[in-house]
């Protein structure tokens, strides 16, 4: 029923009050009532009938090739239900001084720099404003193609937002610290400390925007906790950033941990420290990447571990597959099903919540919030 039928119908039962028992009365008014609002709500993809939403997402790679959007909807098929959809920011040049005719098409395929790449966002947009209504409820893309050193990071987002109106649901997945490709990246090293960071999460506060950060825990290859006592290398600058920034909404990329950015003993504790401390009531964690599930289906005692943890505190934690320009629907769904030990794991209801509920939840929220913002700060917008 659209919402102009809705109105109708609330307008006739509206006339009818006078002719039927209060009590009858207050059931029919209030069901016309919740059909004009279900009528003038923007459509929602249901997702009871998928196996997962996917928190983490890289329409392209490292030289901003990758599917088509439609071809990526195929891939989703009946396993995913809806996908945050981002580029990768950050381009691998090729240097010919260095790798000669070899192409490279991943950061570590070549010794040549990285380079932020803003168009990707574009790219994003216009491949999401291709799609029907119908396909777009199914995808909440991000914003990533900006410097997060820069102190004008934040004009690019707000122009982004500007541009697209009624396109971004957050920023990310952008990245601070990560292992290999911090140090290839010319110029100032982001840093969790700098004021340019800040200023991104204070805006993303106001606007709503759900931020998804990539930052390592640790530097790679670290020595156990267990047998040096030293807490990971960035865990209390993390810790940090979170208690700085209370009304923004962060998804931690991958728990924290990378390809040599391993788990250390007492880690999971680490983690839990945080989401029981109402200081961090706005942190959410995914457990992306096949770099990072590697750890947690490495052992039963592994998967139980977390299992454990993600069962007391269900609503803190969202799949992804952090899959970037896979080439086919295998490729794509390789992550969840590598996952599979810890699916079998979890009660029933918890595993519901992180591969669906949670993830439905967080994205509706926070793509509310921004087009109540564009409403409020895009012209284009505001006059409709």
């Amino acid at each position: 029923m659209n919402s102009d039928a809705a109105r109708k119908v609330l307008n006739g039962a509206s006339m009818k009050k006078i002719f039927l028992p209060c009590k009858q009365q207050s059931v029919i008014v209030g069901l016309m009532t919740v059909m004009l609002l279900m009528a003038g709500s923007p459509a929602r993809s249901q997702t009871g009938n998928y196996e997962f939403n996917d928190a983490h997402f890289h329409l392209t790679n490292n030289i901003q090739e990758g599917p088509t959007i439609h071809d990526f909807l195929n891939m989703m098929e009946n396993k995913a239900g809806r996908v945050a959809l981002f580029g990768v920011p950050l381009q691998q040049q090729w240097s010919y001084q260095v790798d000669g005719d070899r192409a490279p098409t991943y950061y570590l395929h070549s010794d040549a720099p990285l380079y932020y790449y803003s168009f990707t966002d574009a790219w994003i947009a216009m491949s999401y404003k291709s799609l029907s209504k119908e396909q777009q409820a199914r995808l909440d893309p991000m914003i990533t193609g900006f410097n997060p050193t820069d102190m004008y990071a934040v004009d690019h987002i707000r122009r982004v937002l500007q541009t697209f109106p009624g396109v971004f649901t957050g920023i990310g997945e952008f990245t601070i610290h990560k292992e290999f490709v911090s140090a290839k990246i010319p110029g100032e090293v982001a840093s969790l400390q700098n004021p340019a960071l800040d200023r991104i999460l204070d805006f993303a506060a106001e606007a709503g925007l759900l931020v998804i950060l990539h930052n390592d825990v640790d530097i790679p290859i670290a020595k156990d906790v267990a047998k040096d006592e030293t807490e990971p290398a960035y865990l209390n600058q993390t810790r940090a950033l979170f208690k700085r920034h209370p009304n923004t909404t962060v998804i931690w990329a991958h728990m924290g941990l990378g390809r040599l950015v391993a788990p250390a003993s007492g880690y999971l504790a680490q983690v839990e420290a945080i989401l029981r401390d109402l200081d961090f009531h706005n942190v959410y964690l995914d457990i992306s990447w096949d770099e990072v599930a590697k750890y947690f289906v490495a052992s039963p005692e592994a998967t139980r571990g977390l299992a454990d943890l993600i069962e007391r505190y269900p609503d803190r934690f969202l799949f992804g597959s952090d899959a970037a320009a896979p080439a086919d629907q295998s490729r794509y769904l390789k992550v969840f099903y590598q996952y599979e030990p810890l699916w079998n794991a979890l009660d029933t209801e918890t595993s519901r919540k992180v591969r669906l509920r949670n993830y439905e939840r967080i994205f509706d929220e926070a793509r509310g919030k921004v087009r109540n913002w564009e409403r409020d700060h895009v012209p284009s917008v505001s006059s409709n």
